[in-house]
């Protein structure tokens, strides 16, 4: 049980590390609890990759999760905690400037390859297959 909870850990760091990559790239900045939130939505595509349902389903439901997420982390740092780590109210479709369909539909390709990825990583840092993590 504990070591299944350090793989999942290191898997959670490597996979908020890579979001906090992505949002370098992307918007050429970003902070710290982003990727605390990256690495809690990389550990759920690990949970996806458990379930027997096509990679579109997987990557719909990594795609709701994380913008639940993701308004869920808005709420409480930008409008409780007034950090202003991100403002969507100048985008359509926004909710309260924390999440907007936009964004949310970029979330679909980046669900696709944290599910594609997490099982991959998974054996390649633990020199294991595993036939129960599954990309579709």
């Amino acid at each position: 049980m504990f070591f299944t909870l350090m793989k999942t850990l290191h898997l959670g760091i490597i996979g908020g590390a890579l979001y906090l990559l992505v949002e370098l790239i992307w918007r050429g900045h970003t902070h710290w609890t982003m990727g605390v939130l990256g690495g809690i939505c990389f550990t759920l595509f690990g949970f996806l990759t458990l379930i027997k349902i096509p990679l579109y389903l997987k990557a719909l439901a990594g795609t709701l999760l994380v913008t639940f997420l993701e308004l869920c982390a808005g709420l409480i740092l930008n409008i409780w905690l007034k950090l202003s780590i991100w403002d969507y109210s100048a985008l359509p479709f926004n909710l309260y400037g924390q999440i907007c369909v936009p964004y949310a539909l970029l979330w679909l390709p980046l669900s696709i390859a944290g599910i594609i990825l997490y099982p991959r990583l998974h054996s390649w840092l633990f020199q294991k297959n595993h036939s129960n993590l599954r990309i579709n």
